[in-house]
């Protein structure tokens, strides 16, 4: 029983994956068809190619001021969402 459900749904995956999409199919230009593939290069060549990333100090302070208040929100979620009173009457009731 398990294998033929395991072999339908195998079967049935790679129907679907033999489908047409025309919707996708229609958004490539005719140009973008004709272009020849790109040439394949080291990644030590791109690398080469792109400067190092430059944070501003203002961005800095927004980046700490916002990893501040993720913090303290997060110290509020991991207390308890039942106040000890609440708990105490939970707990009187399952006994």
């Amino acid at each position: 029983m398990h294998r033929r459900f395991a072999l339908v749904l195998a079967m049935t995956a790679a129907l679907a994956g033999c489908a047409r999409f025309p919707a996708l199919e229609a958004t490539v230009s005719d140009e973008a068809r004709a272009a020849p593939y790109p040439d394949l290069v080291p990644v030590e060549q791109i690398s080469a190619q792109v400067s190092a990333p430059r944070v501003q100090e203002p961005g800095n302070r927004a980046l700490a001021v916002r990893a501040a208040r993720l913090r303290a929100r997060a110290a509020q979620l991991r207390g308890s969402v039942i106040d000890p009173a609440e708990q105490d009457r939970l707990r009187r009731g399952v006994e």
